[in-house]
């Protein structure tokens, strides 16, 4: 079997991506038999977090502890160099396809109670192709008897089309960008005005590379854009307005590929929001979050 499980492939007309059954992410996405974003054998693990979903945490926990409604939490540290907890708890877990169709699959996974995490959700993820691209939609249910901390994130790779980065343009809808410190957890803001992060007229990224997180979203009719073009092509991730943050990280080559990839991952809240509140969503006993995202080839 496949390092990431059971491979589930959908398509719609010149459209086609694969769903893997480990962490439910987006392992390949192709029109017309082209990368729209980087992909990654199935014989490998997801490289540099490929595709990932990101619940119940998106990004980073700082020492992986945090207080929720008075009781004190201790996550294992899953970025051990850094002494964080990242990407949160179904990275590395089975989802179980609950619908497949022609052009969509639905995997689902329950969060249980652990170690640092002393509640339930029950997370849904559908991936639906059509003729303007990939829409991906998420359901969280809290499932226990009390509250629960509660964000995500995604974390798909566009593909340059093997442009080189100096001469690929991008723009990031954002107006402020968050300092991080060197564990990668926010310890600040700058607005991007006047500033090298100020992406939202979509210059070319010549020398500027990024592992940065950014906020103050632009959305219109309730949907943010930011964008990857490059000569050979580029596409579009869109969000609906849940997400307030983006995470931007760029390779100078994506493994396995020797070609540049671009990440842009929608966030519902920023890193170590468990701490800060920064967007954290209080999910009360029986409660439902759902948000969408989307990509869109150019």
């Amino acid at each position: 079997m496949a390092l990431t499980g059971q491979q589930f492939t959908i398509a719609a007309g010149e459209h086609e991506a694969t769903v893997v059954e480990v962490g439910a992410g987006l392992r390949r996405y192709t029109r017309a038999g082209v990368d729209v974003t980087c992909s990654y054998s199935k014989d490998v693990l997801p490289p540099k977090c490929c595709g990932v979903v990101l619940v119940p945490w998106p990004n980073r926990l700082r020492g992986g502890r945090y207080t929720f409604d008075g009781a004190a939490q201790q996550l294992a540290l899953t970025e051990p160099a850094a002494g964080n907890a990242i990407h949160g708890l179904g990275r590395w877990v089975r989802w179980s396809p609950v619908q497949q169709e022609d052009a969509s699959i639905t995997l689902a996974v329950d969060l249980v109670p652990q170690t640092g995490w002393p509640f339930e959700l029950r997370i849904e993820v559908t991936y639906a192709l059509d003729a303007d691209g990939l829409t991906v939609t998420t359901t969280a249910h809290n499932t226990g008897a009390g509250r629960a901390p509660f964000g995500a994130g995604f974390h798909p790779y566009l593909s340059t089309h093997g442009a080189r980065l100096d001469d690929t343009a991008v723009t990031i809808p954002a107006g402020t960008r968050l300092l991080l410190d060197d564990a990668q957890i926010p310890i600040g803001s700058e607005p991007v005005t006047g500033t090298a992060h100020d992406l939202r007229a979509g210059p070319s990224l010549a020398e500027l590379r990024m592992d940065d997180g950014f906020t103050d979203v632009q959305f219109e009719r309730g949907r943010g854009v930011a964008e990857v073009r490059s000569s050979g092509g580029g596409a579009r991730v869109w969000f609906d307005e849940t997400f307030g943050y983006l995470q931007v990280f760029t390779l100078d080559e994506f493994p396995g590929t020797g070609a540049p990839g671009i990440a842009i991952e929608p966030m519902t809240c920023a890193p170590d929001a468990f701490n800060s509140g920064a967007g954290l969503i209080a999910l009360e006993a029986g409660d439902r979050w759902t948000g969408s995202w989307g990509i869109q080839p150019l």
